[in-house]
């Protein structure tokens, strides 16, 4: 499936501030599953762009913007050509059990077996997992478990934007019963890696598709789980959806949680509000691409004035908003 992605985000500030500097996690992998046909940035205002690989091998893009601006436009285009996933086990031996706890697997994915950010294990997961009789499903084989694991999620909450924030923990959601793709892949990595299974975030896109039943956001950036399986290596489920990975998945960056792997974040220099805009849009290639609808909205308002007035604040680099995956 040859897909064209569109993905627009829009920093507008209250009144004009001194310097941007921003990285971004936008460039679609190249694996044996899908190949990156192209990729492109374009910014506004203009940027020398160098780019680096993270930890994860994933490939980041950072660039500064030392001169005022009330307004960071950042459009990242790219086409990706991706291959059905093939068959798969419909279960594994047992004995897979026993090989996720080889030395070589504890090893290898390290960073996929602890708590990290917003993969913890707390009351409210606990409470979770007792109420939907969760930890019976390690005495089925692996795959069978997390198969179970993800429909078990995807019927458990309801799909909500507003209810959680980019940052908020996994707690917010589970005594809410909503939220979206961050939130229960963020749930599942903590339920996955406390069995001991390797568990990692992945963010990327979705060519999605009402009529196969998909309930996340076509317009916003997704996000599921890959489990690794000695037998099979990573193996993508979205719990989102309630299925597993396919050629609508298009797959940007993996990490611990979505901290590792936000589409974009920076700092800036100025005593201004900040206000976030996201526009995406997944087709086919040979369909045209339409400007997305935050484009022809109205310049946002601030509300209430100027903020307090902190002579450090003023001097330093502040946090940028974050967008939520969805």
């Amino acid at each position: 499936m040859l897909l064209e992605i569109r993905h627009v985000t829009q920093y507008h500030y209250e009144r004009p501030v001194r310097e941007s500097l921003m990285e971004l996690w936008m460039q679609p992998q190249k694996n044996a599953r899908q190949r990156l046909v192209s990729f492109e940035l374009d910014l506004e205002p203009a940027a020398q762009v160098f780019s680096y690989a993270d930890s994860f091998g994933n490939a980041v893009y950072h660039f500064d913007v030392p001169q005022p601006h009330d307004k960071l436009t950042i459009i990242a285009r790219s086409a990706v050509e991706t291959e059905p996933t093939g068959e798969r086990p419909e279960q594994l031996d047992l004995g897979e059990w026993d090989r996720l706890r080889s030395e070589f697997v504890r090893g290898e994915c390290f960073d996929f077996l602890r708590p990290h950010g917003f993969v913890q294990t707390t009351d409210a997961l606990q409470t979770f997992i007792n109420e939907h009789d969760l930890d019976t499903l390690k005495r089925k084989d692996p795959l069978t478990a997390v198969r179970a694991l993800s429909e078990t999620i995807y019927r458990a909450f309801e799909y909500q934007p507003g209810v959680t924030d980019a940052d908020s923990p996994i707690d917010l959601a589970l005594s809410a019963g909503r939220g979206v793709c961050q939130d229960f892949a963020h749930i599942m990595l903590a339920v996955c890696r406390a069995w001991g299974i390797p568990a990692r975030y992945v963010s990327g896109y979705l060519f999605t598709d009402r009529d196969a039943g998909d309930r996340s956001d076509p317009d916003a950036t997704h996000a599921w789980v890959e489990v690794f399986l000695p037998s099979l290596r990573w193996v993508g489920l979205d719990p989102t959806n309630n299925m597993m990975t396919c050629e609508r998945h298009v797959a940007v960056a993996v990490g611990r949680d979505y901290a590792d792997v936000t589409p974009s974040r920076g700092v800036y220099k100025g005593d201004a509000e900040s206000q976030l805009a996201v526009g995406v849009t997944v087709r086919r290639a040979r369909a045209a691409l339409a400007e997305p609808e935050f484009l022809r909205m109205a310049r946002p308002s601030f509300a209430g004035g100027r903020r307090r007035p902190d002579a450090a604040l003023k001097q330093e680099l502040h946090q940028q908003q974050q967008q939520q995956q969805q």
